[in-house]
């Protein structure tokens, strides 16, 4: 049986401090910040991923410091014109030195799947399937995670009905895509996403079915 006090959403990331520490905005009289942290993958590419963090975390923080980074994964909803964009950031709630010897980007979500998931094939036939999971957390709200599954996990995935409760655990990576403008223009932008190593459907707290697929991420 599942702890029924497990944190719905954690994450841990370690890596180094890539831009300015800039003011974002405040909240109930507290001030918040937001910085870019490096996060390196086994290969040579790093994730570039936002971080939001309350003033007294941030004191003494600089371009260049390497720190390990405890939060969530959260997400909010940005004006655009008419229309609104999902933005992605993780909120810390503290900023250590660095850890030895540790994996730099583990992540565990427990969310319900919010819309159908969409699955696809590459043209090397990897399978790929991308799920938009909602993830509660207190005072009634909920963060709206996108998340990609390779291999088994996209199978077991792929015809999992809207409000299906779903585990994951991961990491958080970021990759790069050009988005077409309605003047025929094309900017380059940034998406954020929870990449699946390994996935549960969950029911009632009893586990149904499982995957772990770790050596199909990227």
């Amino acid at each position: 049986m599942k702890n029924e006090a497990k944190s719905t959403n954690s994450v841990f990331l370690q890596g180094t401090v890539g831009s300015s520490v800039e003011y974002s905005h405040d909240l109930y009289g507290e001030r918040f910040y937001e910085f870019f942290l490096n996060v390196p993958r086994l290969s040579e590419h790093l994730d570039v991923i936002p971080i939001t963090a309350a003033e007294p975390l941030i004191k003494d923080l600089s371009e260049g410091m390497t720190v390990a980074v405890v939060g969530q994964f959260r997400s909010f909803n940005r004006p655009e014109g008419e229309r609104s964009r999902l933005i992605l950031s993780v909120f810390a709630r503290e900023i250590t030195s660095p850890y030895e010897d540790i994996n730099p980007n583990v992540a565990e979500l427990i969310g319900y799947i919010c819309k159908p998931p969409v699955y696809r094939t590459t043209p090397f036939n990897r399978e790929i399937c991308d799920v938009l999971l909602a993830v509660n957390r207190a005072y009634s709200k909920s963060d709206y995670i996108p998340c990609i599954a390779w291999g088994k996990n996209a199978r077991l995935i792929k015809t999992a009905p809207v409000g299906q409760k779903l585990e994951v655990s991961g990491r958080i990576q970021s990759r790069q895509y050009t988005k077409k403008q309605e003047d025929g223009s094309a900017e380059i932008r940034t998406a954020y996403e929870f990449s699946i190593g390994s996935a549960e459907f969950l029911k009632k707290e009893t586990e149904v079915a499982s995957t772990s697929d770790a050596d199909d991420e990227l």
